[in-house]
């Protein structure tokens, strides 16, 4: 049974930086495609960020690159969402994900406001 777990959301002001943690158990973080998404309220859920086996990266949003970086540690069975220079466009919920097959967590709160 796969499990991830969340950690690393909260209360941030503009400008601010927070790191997410997945703990993942029942997968191999390093044989697997992992990703990171968000939902804002009132909008679908996006994919901000996703690591291949290889460690290849990957940001779809263009508002993201150069502010978030994903990694992991295959050691810890963890991936990691570091955010930098936080905007209160991304204030969403943030859930870690296996890209295939799909598997969620189950979120983490990120609200960035002053």
């Amino acid at each position: 049974q796969v499990q991830l777990v969340e950690s690393g959301g909260g209360l941030v002001q503009p400008g601010g930086s927070l790191r997410l943690s997945c703990e993942a158990s029942g997968i191999i973080v390093a044989l697997n495609a992992m990703g990171w998404y968000r939902q804002a309220p009132g909008k679908q859920r996006e994919l901000v960020a996703l690591i291949t086996p290889d460690s290849n990266t990957h940001y779809p949003i263009d508002s993201v690159k150069g502010r978030f970086t994903i990694s992991k540690d295959n050691v810890k069975n963890t991936v990691v969402l570091q955010m930098n220079s936080l905007k209160p466009e991304d204030t969403a919920v943030y859930y870690c994900a296996t890209i295939a097959p799909r598997n969620w967590g189950q979120g983490t709160q990120v609200t960035v406001s002053s």
